[in-house]
């Protein structure tokens, strides 16, 4: 029998579970995801809050970013009022599972999640329908390549904002 050196062993094992890893997040399988939670309110196009615990946790959708709607300082962006219906109208008062990236939450203190609506991610929802881009803050980001080719193809088909701003 022959020996495979350490350094070889080790390195095919950390391959090994790399594929693992990349293999559940292509196939959907949630390994970071949480129980589901219920929504409690939208409070903009791709911001929630859920029910945690016994109390409400802000929830920032990754990966996307809407026109404004409630800003301070930024007026109501082109979009923004038909974003904050449309996730309005699929998310509010529907259990969710938030699956998570590298960085769990934001410098505001807002939970950073992919959002699973019925087995999909309502992120790339809003992307395909035209009513976000794509935002990328490293280190979160495992979707970037799929959701970018969403936000091009409804740029394409001058969907959601790409056809009205």
């Amino acid at each position: 029998m022959r020996r495979i050196p350490l350094p070889a062993a080790v390195m095919a094992i950390v391959v090994a579970i790399a594929a693992i890893l990349i293999l559940g997040r292509v196939t959907g399988d949630l390994a970071g995801a949480t129980d589901a939670v219920k929504v409690l309110r939208v409070i903009d196009g791709d911001t929630i809050i859920v029910a945690a615990g016994e109390g409400s946790e802000t929830v920032r959708l990754l990966g996307i970013d809407t026109p404004e709607t409630h800003h301070p300082t930024k007026p109501v962006g082109c979009w923004g009022p038909e974003a904050e219906a449309f996730s309005r109208a699929h998310l509010e008062g529907r259990l969710v599972t938030l699956e998570d990236d590298i960085e769990r939450s934001d410098r505001y203190g807002r939970h950073l999640a992919y959002v699973h609506l019925d087995g999909e991610r309502f992120n790339d929802r809003l992307l395909i329908e035209g009513y976000a881009r794509i935002l990328t803050i490293a280190p979160n980001g495992v979707y970037r390549r799929v959701m970018l080719e969403e936000e091009m193809q409804a740029h394409r088909a001058n969907r959601g904002l790409w056809g009205n701003c």
